[in-house]
């Protein structure tokens, strides 16, 4: 399959993106003032183009939500594919993309940075500035 099928920009719904892990509220505080400040959100979520998980960008969702916007800018991937890795950040954790999947599924949240996601193509700037996204 060609790259280009295994990952495709688009703007989606707020309320169709389902998280997988919790947030730190400390990074997310830090985020929110940098995102708010420049009035653009610079990178689009990485997400699960089948289940709609987000896979990458847990904060920037949370920000997105907490600024009441309704589209969120993300690139949907084939998460099957090998376009996409998962490792873990923590060195206590085994993650894999079933317990991505699960965690995302049934609103059980993993621990904040337990999911490493490693894209094998270039994650593009979308530079969308954030009163697009009402």
């Amino acid at each position: 399959m060609e790259e280009k099928r295994k990952a495709r920009l688009a703007i989606v719904p707020i309320d169709k993106l389902k998280p997988h892990e919790k947030i730190d509220e400390r990074h997310l505080e830090c985020l929110m003032d940098i995102i708010v400040r420049d009035g653009v959100l610079i990178k689009p979520l990485l997400v699960d183009a089948k289940t709609m998980i987000i896979l990458d960008g847990h904060h920037r969702y949370e920000i997105l939500k907490r600024l009441g916007k309704k589209y969120v800018p993300v690139l949907l991937v084939d998460y099957d594919s090998d376009i996409v890795d998962v490792s873990s950040w923590r060195r206590d954790w085994r993650v894999s993309k079933e317990l991505v999947r699960k965690a995302g599924l049934s609103g059980k949240l993993l621990p904040p940075k337990t999911s490493k996601h490693i894209l094998k193509i270039k994650l593009p700037n979308v530079n969308m500035p954030l009163e697009k996204l009402e």
